[in-house]
């Protein structure tokens, strides 16, 4: 018995697809029609610093990474809790200052920044990179160092 192709695999060609699957993927954004990045670094940060010490959900960050930086986020959280379960110290929320933020714009839609941060018993770096999609930052890669 010969089959015939789906009424959705005739409508939709693999040529369509392609284009279909473009026009719903993430669209870059340039730098111009996106807001100034400082605030979003110093609330990012503030943010990773919080899921870090186990006062905020990683979930309520999800919307600022890409998938990638996500999960990555997701699994230096757990290795902290477990610390944290294991030394028997409770989650607080981190007293930090952030003392500077430096950034630097490598390409149209890309920030590249470290920011410096001071807590109580030393200083650290949070290292980012934002990208412009869909029309608002979101953090490609992020690393506290």
């Amino acid at each position: 018995m010969a089959t015939t192709p789906s009424r959705a695999a005739r409508a939709y060609p693999a040529a369509g697809a392609l284009e279909l699957s473009e026009f719903f993927a993430p669209q870059r954004t340039p730098s111009t029609d996106l807001p100034a990045p400082e605030p979003f670094l110093r609330n990012l940060t503030r943010g990773v610093l919080e899921v870090f010490a186990g006062v905020r959900e990683v979930d309520q960050l999800a919307r600022w990474l890409t998938e990638d930086a996500y999960r990555k986020l997701v699994t230096r959280a757990n290795l902290a809790a477990r610390a944290r379960s294991a030394r028997g110290v409770p989650a607080r929320r981190p007293v930090h200052a952030l003392l500077s933020v430096h950034h630097s714009s490598p390409a149209d839609g890309v920030v590249e920044a470290v920011v410096i941060v001071q807590g109580p018993a030393r200083t650290r770096a949070v290292a980012l990179r934002l990208e412009g999609m869909d029309g608002r930052w979101r953090a490609t890669s992020l690393a506290l160092l």
